[in-house]
């Protein structure tokens, strides 16, 4: 449920004694006009009709007709009630809410008052008010004190404090802590998207030092695991993909993979987020590399990391290299949607909103958008744009490069004697062939032959076109196959040679041409074709106050315009309001199933209002005073007693229902990741190798999209299988925007337009058809039912135990085996029956009682105990 400021400020109006609260024009109005009406009515240089709503006192005019704006006292006499309550206004956009216009209306009977004076006068354009800079959001992170009047005896870190204080009101508590088994599994797939093994289980639950859960997070910390895990969440906020998008040709990021490693690589390593931020929007700058100047930078590791994490700022759709349409409006949709991702991501702002036209909630200006934007247009100068395949860099080393020319060298001079042994072979079977030709055309077919195509008289054509056969001069093996193998021998040597050459990578890269920086102009209502005034870098003017010192760019040594960095380094300065408040928040709904801020993309207006402020700006406080390293966040949130609490609390279930008072954890089902990744963990068939180019996907002939080799054609649809590649982790699994993996899309995968702020979790019928029908769930629970039978041949209870454990993470109970005895019994009669009344083909030799466990195993892959973490 969003709880918007407008709903916030003008539907509650509560006051004590049971008076009525009188209503005033900054709090109560001015939000509601701003987002309907002052976009045409005081925001354009020319407000329309002449009226201009942003000021209270504005609305005094009288029109044309006689009428007046607003009459106070009077809602039945004002023109703005009328024109609302008949639809006339506003023309454009969503029309008001009955909430909204009875808000109006009781302010205007109330006498139309504001809470203070207003301003003589203004310039055209919005208005950022007292209101608007005392927005939370906007305020700088101030860290509170941790809450002393609470039950200590629940706290184990000071989050509990803070969720304890608030819970107190509602007459709420935490649940009781989680048993161990239910806990090992959360924990496990919470920090590396796996679940635990049995043995695993069994060593946790038997360990009894008081330490044994401390011990367990700290182990999973230091898996590679969980760098696997938790960049899939940083990797669905920056737009992650292996593909263009934009258009229907969705042409490939053969290089992308470079950024997924770079990030999987500072999980692991918990590198602090200030660094690794700076290294995302400026990595170039960092390592000193323009465009035509980089070959320094990918000789040293570190700068080339640096220079692959600016792939951050290159994973918006870009469909100008795959000949779009309009290419002036596809190079600057680039922008914009990178724009989105930059500010989404870091800021937890709508700013995208005022591309076109001043924000109609939040105190961003259209000049802001652009002042933004002028951060980003050196190195994306849409009027001398570089299109994707001119962002590649190569990885070569001055001596690998001259390795690969000399070898280039001597590969031609083969080709070259394979030519002419060619030549000579034909020229051999022409001297034989021309005789065919009657001696007086000879001499004339001869120069016919000897001159080329294009040029070629009508009667040499002719004449050739009347002796064919004695061409011979382009396709030696019409004429002796064998001669033609020994030409074929000399060109695989070529082949062979350049075969020898290093391996050329390339980074996928932002940078700047040095010295090129354009100006940024605004765009009228976001037309390219219609720029207005040029504009300076710099920050939303709404953070521009005495507490908060905007950043200034300073030109950096490689001659790029240090735009970006100087940008990075203010967002990461740990004075900048949002960027901490906005990581944190995403860090905890990861671990906690929501928000502190529900909306982790929206912290504006529009977004819910956080639920624990003083939590939230607690754990931002933290992240920077802890050197902005995310494991030591990690545990303050797992080790709370908060964390570890069971998922059953009636009384919060009848209090809480969506548990905006974390008084129970929240029971959520395994993302699309984990799910794919855990099936192919409990059969025994998950490939645990890192990094590297994606595994291949295709869509097969039923339309899925599966993992494999694809061999389709324009006509026919088919996957051949990809071997140990199609085993690997999700992560690692090439993402196409236009061609969403079927099992991960279907359990609520992102498609990335541009990226994903909050992932969906639907419960739809499709979802359990896959899971009933797709060849990927029968082929696990085929595995499975193999891993079964290999470690208890014959044995059914001891194979319905192990699975047990390695689904759930927990004994079988005897009515489990019981009845898991008695399905098998009953599937195995069943498809007996069905194999004795079938023809099968040659070769195939059933066997019911392994098919009747595979479908067993797939009954509990499907079930919810397997599919919902507790």
């Amino acid at each position: 449920m969003k709880l918007t400021s407008v709903v916030l400020f003008s539907a509650l109006a509560v006051t004590a004694r049971g008076a009525e609260r009188v209503l005033r024009f900054e709090k109560d109005v001015r939000p509601i006009v701003k987002a309907h009406c002052t976009h045409c009515h005081g925001e354009e240089e020319k407000p329309e009709g002449g009226v201009d709503l942003r000021l209270r006192r504005f609305m005094d005019q009288k029109l044309d007709g006689g009428s007046q704006v607003v009459v106070a006292g009077h809602p039945e006499q004002s023109e703005l009630v009328r024109l609302i309550k008949n639809g006339e206004m506003p023309k454009k956009g969503k029309q008001l809410s009955a909430a909204e216009l009875e808000t109006i209306e009781k302010w205007i009977a109330q006498g139309a008052k504001t809470a203070k004076p207003e301003p003589m006068a203004l310039a055209p354009g919005p208005i950022i008010s007292d209101d608007d800079r005392e927005y939370w959001a906007f305020q700088p992170v101030k860290r509170p004190a941790v809450p002393k009047d609470v039950d200590n005896r629940k706290v184990r870190t000071p989050v509990d404090a803070f969720l304890l204080k608030s819970m107190t009101k509602q007459g709420l508590s935490f649940a009781p802590e989680a048993d161990r088994r239910t806990l090992i599994r959360r924990v496990t797939l919470d920090l590396t998207g796996l679940l635990p093994t049995p043995q695993e289980v069994e060593a946790f639950v038997n360990d009894q030092s008081s330490l044994a859960y401390e011990q367990l997070v700290e182990r999973l910390l230091a898996s590679k695991n969980y760098g696997e895990r938790w960049a899939r969440h940083w990797l669905d906020v920056v737009g992650y993909a292996d593909s263009n998008g934009y258009s229907e040709a969705d042409s490939v990021r053969p290089q992308a993979w470079r950024y997924r490693d770079y990030v999987i690589r500072a999980m692991n390593a918990d590198k602090p987020w200030d660094e690794f931020i700076q290294e995302q929007l400026a990595g170039d700058e960092l390592a000193g590399a323009t465009h035509a100047d980089y070959q320094q930078a990918v000789l040293d590791p570190h700068r080339t990391d640096q220079l692959i994490a600016t792939a951050f700022l290159r994973m918006a759709p870009d469909g100008t290299g795959d000949a779009p349409d309009d290419a002036k409006l596809a190079k600057n949709q680039v922008i914009a949607e990178q724009m989105k991702v930059m500010t989404s991501s870091l800021m937890g702002l709508t700013v995208a909103c005022a591309q076109c036209h001043d924000h109609r909630y939040d105190p961003i200006t259209q000049v802001d958008y652009y002042r933004l934007r002028a951060v980003l247009d050196p190195a994306y100068n849409w009027e001398a744009w570089r299109a994707p395949a001119q962002r590649l860099y190569s990885l070569y080393s001055p001596q690998e490069r001259a390795k690969a020319a000399e070898i280039e060298v001597k590969a031609k001079e083969i080709e070259a004697e394979a030519r002419a042994m060619s030549k000579k072979f034909l020229d051999e079977i022409f001297e034989v062939e021309i005789k065919k030709v009657p001696e007086a055309e000879q001499a004339a077919f001869r120069v016919a032959r000897d001159t080329p195509v294009a040029k070629q008289t009508p009667e040499q054509k002719a004449l050739i076109k009347k002796y064919p056969s004695a061409l011979a001069t382009y396709s030696l093996n019409l004429y002796d196959q064998k001669k033609q193998d020994i030409v074929d021998a000399k060109m695989a040597e070529a082949k062979k040679l350049r075969d020898t050459k290093p391996v050329e990578g390339f980074v996928m890269a932002l940078t700047e041409v040095k010295g090129q920086v354009p100006a940024t102009k605004l765009f009228n209502r976001g037309d390219h074709d219609q720029p207005k005034q040029a504009l300076t870098p710099g920050e939303l003017s709404i953070l521009a106050s005495p507490q908060i010192e905007p950043f200034k760019p300073v030109p950096v040594s490689s001659g790029s315009s240090g735009r970006r960095l100087a940008y990075a380094q203010w967002l990461t300065s740990g004075k900048h309001p949002l960027t901490a408040r906005v990581l944190v928040n995403r860090f905890w709904m990861n671990h906690m199933g929501r928000g502190i801020v529900n909306t982790p993309g929206d912290f504006g207006r529009q977004g819910e209002l956080p639920t624990h402020p003083e939590l939230l700006d607690y754990l931002a406080d933290e992240f920077v005073k802890s050197g902005w390293k995310l494991k030591p966040l990690h545990r303050l949130i797992l080790l709370s007693s908060a964390y570890r609490q069971s998922s059953v609390n009636q009384a919060s279930l009848q209090a809480d229902l969506e548990n905006r008072f974390y008084a129970r954890f929240k029971l959520r089902r395994l993302d699309a990741e984990t799910l794919r990744d855990s099936m192919l963990a409990v059969t025994g068939t998950l490939v645990q190798s890192s990094y590297g180019p994606p595994s291949g996907i295709g869509r097969d002939a039923q339309g899925r999209v599966i993992t494999g080799i694809d061999k389709s054609t324009i006509t026919v649809n088919k996957v051949d299988p990809g071997g140990a590649d199609d085993f690997r982790r999700s992560i690692y699994v090439q993402v196409r925007r236009s061609k969403p993996v079927t099992v991960l899309d279907t359990f609520d995968a992102p498609i990335m337009t541009p990226n994903c702020e909050l992932r969906a979790q639907t419960t739809v019928a499709p979802q359990s058809l896959l899971l009933m029908n797709d060849t990927f769930v029968l082929d696990s629970s085929r595995r499975l039912a193999d891993r079964l039978e290999a470690a208890a041949p014959g044995n059914r209870v001891e194979q319905i135990k192990r699975v047990w454990e390695l689904l759930f993470g927990k004994p079988a109970s005897q009515a489990d085996v019981t009845r898991g005895i008695a399905y098998l019994d009953e599937q195995t009669k069943a498809l007996t029956q069905y194999h004795h009344d079938i023809q099968h083909p040659k070769g195939v030799v059933p066997n019911p009682p392994q098919e009747a466990m595979a479908s067993f195993c797939q009954i509990l892959c499907s079930s919810n105990r397997f599919l919902y973490v507790e």
